[in-house]
């Protein structure tokens, strides 16, 4: 509908009241307030309407040749517009017609003689309504646009993230598995994983600061830089300095990320890692103890430029399994606002100490969601775990 010029269909077949209605309206036709155009039936009405698709108001009669208002109603609804209202104009002795009429979809009536003072009061409200109709109808549109986005958007950052396991499946001198759960469509949580060379395996967990598009397009970002800059360089420490200097112009007031970083040689099991301002992981080792790994310190990427990151070494032995995950996990709430916390990790990964690697990622994603409950997800939910093997696995 044009924002300045409305326009009206009469349905009428009194000559009479078209000239009224141009006459009586004139200033607002002169200012192109409105345009009337004019059907002397239903039939030529629903002709006039094909013709004219930015029409959202009708002025109908109810008794005419052809086609009468009552049956117009009837083949207007069939329409389904929403966005186009009909008003009767009707002898007040005819109200059984006028409530038939209502009953039928009409939006409003006014009786004759014509009271056009009271007519233009109806006709603006009318369009008051259907203005705001439009607007709802608009923003229904850019919503299902936004979705249909915020889908797209979630299959890719699925994709851009291993989903097929196991992803090396010629090597068993070790196992990994991941998995993530976004809060929203899309996420800040990230992982990945990739060969350094034949006995090395590089790898990685993240958390961005916030949620939705925002943080999915940071987390792409970051996860780019750390598989870019750790293909060349085999110390974690070197890789999270270089990569928190590249961050920094990428930030702003509120942006950051929290990376752990760790290369095992799947050989030996040695571990080399970094930390900056992640959760400590977890190992579990061969006799079903868990462990948090050695705190090396680190703050978080994309802040503190020249920030300094030292690496840790730890042994695993083989059949030991490391477990790194976001805060999402520790942090997640329950309908009384408690949270899953670090000591029902530590019982979680006790009591599942020897489950196949991906069965024991998937049960610590289903206790969480079973501590929750109907409370509503409030942040991402990622793990990624590795397990050093033992010979003849």
């Amino acid at each position: 509908m044009n924002r300045h010029t409305r326009k009206i269909l009469v349905v009428d077949d009194e000559p009479d009241l078209q000239m009224l209605m141009l006459q009586k309206f004139r200033n607002k036709v002169k200012n192109k307030e409105y345009e009337f155009v004019f059907a002397e039936d239903g039939k030529e009405a629903l002709e006039t309407i094909q013709e004219h698709s930015d029409l959202s108001l009708i002025l109908c009669d109810i008794n005419m040749p052809r086609m009468d208002g009552l049956t117009l109603l009837n083949e207007l609804r069939a329409l389904n517009r929403t966005d186009l209202k009909t008003v009767m104009v009707s002898a007040y002795g005819d109200m059984e017609n006028i409530r038939t009429a209502m009953n039928r979809g009409a939006y409003d009536f006014v009786t004759k003689p014509i009271d056009f003072k009271d007519m233009e009061t109806t006709i603006e409200k009318s369009f008051r309504d259907i203005e705001q109709i439009l607007k709802s109808k608009d923003l229904e549109e850019q919503l299902e646009a936004l979705n249909y986005d915020l889908d797209m958007a979630a299959r890719i950052q699925q994709q851009i993230l291993h989903q097929d396991f196991p992803v090396f499946p010629d090597d068993n001198r070790f196992d990994i598995f991941a998995s993530m759960m976004a809060a929203k469509h899309v996420g800040g949580d990230f992982y990945d994983f990739f060969k350094f060379d034949e006995d090395h395996l590089a790898f990685f967990i993240g958390d961005v600061a916030g949620k939705g598009m925002p943080a999915a397009i940071y987390m792409a970002v970051c996860r780019t830089m750390l598989k870019a800059i750790g293909s060349e360089v085999a110390d974690p420490a070197e890789c999270m300095t270089k990569v928190n200097n590249m961050l920094i112009p990428e930030s702003d007031i509120t942006t950051f990320v929290t990376v752990f970083y760790g290369i095992m040689n799947v050989k030996t099991g040695e571990l080399k890692f970094c930390n900056g301002g992640h959760n400590i992981p977890y190992l579990i080792t061969v006799d079903g103890k868990v462990e948090a790994l050695p705190d090396v310190g680190g703050l978080l990427l994309g802040k503190f430029e020249n920030a300094g990151y030292e690496a840790g070494t730890v042994n695993l032995k083989p059949g030991e399994t490391l477990v790194t995950f976001t805060d999402g996990i520790t942090e997640a709430e329950n309908e009384e606002e408690e949270y899953f916390d670090e000591e029902r990790v530590i019982h979680y990964l006790e009591k599942n100490a020897s489950k196949k690697l991906d069965s024991q990622v998937k049960g610590l994603f289903l206790e969480v969601m079973k501590f929750a409950g109907s409370a509503t997800q409030s942040d991402d939910i990622t793990v990624l775990s590795v397990r050093h093997n033992k010979p003849d696995d």
